[in-house]
């Protein structure tokens, strides 16, 4: 089978997946589905609890530390999608051989302080060395976080007529890796300035701060969803949150927040930044009257916050304005991401 590198779509998902979920259990409120970032399982009269899972990075060429941060901040986004911060977690480690002993003790001291920061006990897990173990994924974590029953957002619960609101800008992690791992050729080509900001960008790819500020100060009532952004980049998290919550989409193309520095880095590589790997980025599903005091709320603690587009009825599908003409879009199965990475290793970039 000829299948290409990146999470799996909503045919494949449904095809292997769909309703083959072990037991059925009422207490689980919030079933496993495409583009749904957690599981919601009722604890009792009064909580409910989140459950989220992702892979672990592990990723020589950014550092132990960095491999750190993504290992903890992409869960932790999961988890904020829910407008709540993740409180316990599990981590599986799936090491290469390579790894000594003192790379490891980094690498988790660093789980462990970004873990204490965000406010997560980390509860327990599995730890082994692995032969042929030579991925940047060495295995999984699993965050959980309490509330009030009824308390969480998903993406189930956008609503048609809501605005999409995108925080930050696109492709901020795809920029930042790609400058860190090739930084020589990356200098070369855009120039030190564009690349020392790229790198900076690093360290925004947390959207926890974006979401409770999102949903503090009285703005909850406004915001229906949030969906953080990975694979497929801004417009295939739309489409997840669109799909998952059984809407159509339409997005002004023009609005898509790019900066200069990721504008650069992406062409570099030939990538399009909106549909490229962007964690960093969180879609808000909000409804109108409440857009503009979000994204002031959020401008307030120097996160920019720019509405791109609306969720529409579901025959409408999924469309982009450009140039003022309405242009479909489909949902890419496989984040370019992947191939401009692995193309420029075997280009010999450094």
């Amino acid at each position: 089978m000829n299948r290409q590198t990146g999470k799996i779509d909503d045919d494949f998902f449904a095809r292997i997946f769909q309703d083959q979920f072990g037991k059925q259990n009422r207490e689980v409120c919030v079933m496993p589905q495409f583009g749904v970032d957690v599981s919601v399982i009722n604890l009792s009269e009064q909580w409910d609890l989140a459950v989220a899972s992702d892979p672990l990075s592990l990723i020589p060429q950014l550092g132990l530390q960095e491999s750190a941060w993504l290992s903890v901040q992409l869960t932790a986004n999961d988890i904020a999608t829910t407008g709540f911060a993740p409180q316990f977690g599990q981590f599986v480690l799936n090491l290469p051989l390579y790894l000594s002993h003192d790379d490891l003790t980094t690498y988790w001291k660093h789980i462990h302080l970004y873990c204490k920061d965000i406010g997560l006990a980390i509860t327990g897990g599995h730890t082994g060395f692995t032969e042929g173990q030579n991925s940047t994924i060495a295995g999984s974590a699993t965050f959980f976080t309490k509330a009030l029953k009824g308390d969480f957002l998903t993406t189930k619960n956008a609503k048609k007529g809501d605005k999409i609101l995108v925080t930050k800008n696109c492709a901020l992690s795809t920029t930042a890796i790609l400058a860190m791992s090739f930084p020589e050729t990356v200098k070369n080509k855009i120039g030190v300035e564009k690349y020392e900001k790229a790198c900076q960008s690093f360290y925004q790819t947390s959207v926890l701060k974006d979401a409770l500020i999102a949903v503090d100060n009285g703005n909850k009532k406004y915001i229906n969803a949030m969906h953080d952004v990975t694979e497929g980049g801004v417009l295939g998290a739309i489409y997840e949150l669109a799909k998952a919550s059984g809407n159509g989409a339409m997005i002004e193309d023009d609005k898509l927040p790019v900066t200069s520095v990721q504008k650069a880095v992406c062409e570099l590589f030939s990538l399009n930044p909106s549909e490229c790997i962007g964690a960093g980025a969180m879609i808000i599903s909000c409804q109108e009257e409440g857009v503009d005091k979000v994204i002031s709320d959020l401008a307030a603690e120097g996160i920019p916050c720019t509405e791109v587009g609306e969720l529409t009825d579901k025959s409408f599908g999924f469309y982009l304005i450009k140039n003022q003409k309405k242009v479909p879009w489909n949902y890419q199965t496989n984040d370019p991401y992947w191939v401009a990475f692995y193309n420029a290793i075997k280009a010999g970039w450094k």
